[in-house]
């Protein structure tokens, strides 16, 4: 007899005047025409997919649970419900397939506990890559057109003067924000000189 499977419920509405009832009719009654045991169910409500997972709770709440192995499939009205950004869909997508755990999206008619919906999981990851290839030949290529330039890259470097007093401020106890304000500069400034200081002197080599 093949285990009953325990579903999630996502369920997203943009603003608080919407309701989340209707995704969740629709979802259940597919889950009881599937024969699938609904466990739980997590809500953010007035709150827009363009928001990331830190600032969705039931959406964070989800892929946790899901890593936990507390449900077989999560089931959610629509894409647009998990998020508007690519990136933040595919990070999405990758939690759910190494927790295990599959995904039934309703009106894109996507389910991955069926091979055909398996293969939407191997699809995103491949334009995810591809995704991240395109970006890092496009950065390559303008700092390489930059340096073409003569363009000096990495961090600025502070002059011998400001350097010399974030150190006089470093050993006279002042911290880092307290320096950085000081001395006008950021606090990684700070930062780097205060590990410079705290490196050990070249020992002179022994002949």
């Amino acid at each position: 007899m093949a285990k009953l499977k325990r579903a999630a419920l996502y369920l997203r509405v943009s603003t608080d005047g919407q309701s989340v009832e209707n995704q969740r009719l629709a979802l259940q009654a597919v889950a009881a025409q599937r024969g699938w045991s609904v466990v739980a169910g997590y809500d953010d409500n007035g709150i827009s997919g363009a928001q990331g997972r830190d600032r969705r709770p039931g959406l964070d709440a989800l892929l946790k649970d899901a890593t936990r192995g507390r449900f077989d499939v999560a089931m959610v009205w629509a894409m647009d419900r998990l998020g508007r950004s690519l990136a933040d869909l595919i990070d999405t997508l990758r939690v759910l397939e190494a927790a295990k755990v599959d995904l039934y999206l309703d009106q894109q008619a996507i389910d991955t506990t069926t091979p055909a919906g398996r293969m939407f999981f191997h699809i995103t990851g491949a334009f995810a890559e591809f995704e991240r290839e395109m970006i890092r030949s496009r950065v390559n290529a303008g700092l390489a057109r930059a340096r073409a330039r003569g363009v000096k890259l990495g961090r600025p470097k502070v002059s011998a003067k400001v350097e010399n007093a974030i150190r006089k401020r470093l050993v006279a106890g002042d911290g880092i924000l307290k320096t950085a304000k000081a001395v006008g500069v950021g606090s990684s400034v700070v930062q780097r000189v205060k590990a410079g200081m705290l490196q050990p002197p070249d020992l002179p080599v022994r002949r």
